[in-house]
């Protein structure tokens, strides 16, 4: 009976003994944020919420809001960066001040966050599955990973198949990191994802469902692509992937080259005044000259290297290294197309004459918009119109004027009216209107002309009309943009709308009701004398607030010599 009471006990030992074997794996989660007030504090509890997490690291990365103290509130260690350094150096920071055999790092801005969903990132290592995990899930966003990260992996890491490479989430083994080359921006994440492929280490794909967290705008996601695509570069140089396509690359390259040349040479041509034609023609000449000699050399390589090689996905491959060259060649057809279109035969004479529009990427009011805008077209005012001036409402939101102004030309008043049907981009114009100006029939206005064509006209402009009364102030355009104020303008305590305009300094500007002037104020030391401007008249409240010094504009309003700035109109 001895030898049995030996065997449990000897049996009992061993068992206590395996289990101290298996190791005891202390985890910690990193939450970078920068400006997450709003979310971090939810964030933390549900991390906090996860039984074998043992710490929860925020690192603040320059917030300027209270994203430390929602933080600490929450139970959460943090740490700061003084300044913003980005993602990456967010990751390595508090990668470096956790002590952890597992590190998982989670975003700051997750509305919806679940310990189910913090559950499925970390498991998998704990459970010895794989080294790294990362994540897939439903969103709305992904444009970054569609457009460039996908393209780029595919092409020089085809073997990395993930659906989310720029997950964001993910987690791993403290000596996996340890082998990891951190990435201080938002190529983090790809750079993760790609040092663990190439030296072998294991990742795991792991869907956590649909998240919520806030759309980048798009300034954010232009350097968000810029970093991931440098970083995947910057890993296929490091890993040899750009020396296997390097032979027929380099051959793309220089017909490329070409292609650019003549693409330079057409542009140095007509668009380029100082630069003399017969360069233009040069560049073009030696342009196409590098790339019919790099292109026939291109499809000759080509054609030996598919007889060669084993033909499984090489067509696919093929398109995808052709791919810069073809868009070269596309853009050349399609300006080459456009040059053509813009071609006319006269008197058995051939001219070409394009005329490109104008990106405007801002505007002088308070919603700034990108469009595209003229050029503009001078003929002569219809039949009868000679106190009309027709113009195209693309015309009137650079001049910052609206149908129904009247613009005041050499001491004549004249309408501002809609353009007709079909005539998009004609600006038809009285003839003393043109000679006065200075434009001729036929001319060309590029957008950006127009201040300076109608510099130093008066302008009448209706504001807005409410409650019985109608809002015009006058000013006189500038063929340059100066700094100027904002106005807030209400009758009755209903808002009027709102107006920028420059004030000269040490003048007096009137304010009238009906034609009559009410209010004479003073501009005096770059300033009124109260932001606030207020009078009560015939029963009505008028109410003038100056909401801003820093704003651009082309409107300089008029002073009392000159006329009323403002004029309220009641019927």
């Amino acid at each position: 009976m001895s030898w049995l009471i030996v065997l449990l006990v000897f049996l009992l030992a061993s068992f206590r003994s395996n289990n101290n074997v298996k190791k005891y794996m202390k985890v910690s989660v990193i939450v970078p944020a920068y400006n997450e007030e709003e979310t971090v504090a939810t964030v933390v509890k549900v991390i906090k919420s996860v039984s074998y997490v043992d710490e929860v690291i925020v690192v603040n990365d320059g917030s300027s809001d209270n994203t430390v103290e929602e933080a600490k509130k929450a139970g959460a260690i943090v740490f700061s960066h003084s300044k913003n350094k980005g993602k990456g150096e967010a990751l390595k920071t508090g990668y470096l001040k956790s002590n952890s055999d597992i590190v998982a790092f989670i975003d700051a801005d997750i509305h919806n966050l679940t310990p189910k969903k913090v559950d499925a990132i970390i498991k998998p290592i704990l459970e010895g599955k794989t080294d790294i995990t990362k994540t897939k899930f439903a969103r709305e966003s992904g444009r970054v990973t569609e457009l460039t990260a996908k393209p780029l992996l595919n092409f020089f890491f085809p073997e990395i198949s993930f659906e989310q490479p720029l997950s964001g989430q993910f987690a791993a083994k403290r000596e996996v990191l340890e082998k990891i080359n951190f990435e201080p921006d938002y190529g983090v994440d790809v750079g993760i994802v790609l040092d663990a492929d190439v030296q072998g280490i294991s990742i795991k794909e792991v869907d956590i469902g649909e998240i919520e967290h806030d759309m980048s705008p798009l300034a954010d996601l232009h350097l968000m692509a810029n970093e991931v695509v440098r970083t995947i570069i910057d890993r296929a140089n490091k890993y040899g992937r750009v020396v296997m396509i390097d032979d027929i690359g380099y051959l793309i390259r220089m017909a490329i080259v070409g292609l650019s040349l003549v693409i330079l040479g057409l542009f140095t041509l007509f668009f380029v005044r100082f630069i003399p034609m017969e360069v233009g023609v040069l560049i073009i000449v030696f342009g196409m000259a590098i790339a019919v000699y790099y292109l026939i050399k291109v499809v000759s390589k080509s054609v030996d290297m598919y007889k060669k090689m084993p033909r499984h996905n090489l067509i696919k491959s093929f398109i995808k290294i052709h791919f810069p060259v073809l868009i070269s060649a596309v853009i050349l057809l399609l300006m080459l197309s456009t040059f053509l279109g813009a071609a006319h035969i006269e008197n058995g004479a051939i001219s070409i004459e394009p005329n490109s529009r104008n990106l405007i990427l801002f505007s002088d009011d308070t919603n700034n918009t990108i469009s595209v805008r003229g050029p503009y077209t001078v003929d002569s005012a219809l039949e009868n119109e000679s106190n009309l001036l027709r113009m195209p409402a693309d015309a009137l939101q650079t001049l910052g004027i609206s149908y129904g102004d009247t613009i005041t030309i050499n001491s004549v008043h004249y309408n501002v009216n809609e353009t007709k049907n079909g005539e998009l981009d004609l600006l038809r114009l009285p003839i003393d209107v043109k000679n006065h100006l200075e434009v001729n029939d036929g001319d060309i206005l590029q957008n950006s002309r127009l201040n300076q064509v109608f510099d130093g006209t008066v302008v009448s402009h209706n504001v807005s009309s409410t409650n019985n009364t109608t809002l015009f102030d006058t000013f006189i355009i500038s063929d340059r943009y100066n700094n100027g104020s904002r106005l807030e303008v209400s009758v009755d305590n209903v808002s009027m709308g709102s107006i920028g305009g420059i004030f000269e300094n040490n003048s007096s500007y009137n304010i009238a009701v009906n034609g009559q002037v009410i209010e004479s104020i003073e501009y005096i030391n770059n300033s009124f004398e109260n932001d606030t401007i207020e009078f009560d008249f015939e029963g009505h409240d008028y109410r003038i607030n100056i909401v801003s010094n820093n704003i651009t504009t082309i409107h300089h309003f008029v002073n009392s010599q000159e006329g009323n700035f403002f004029d309220f109109r009641t019927y």
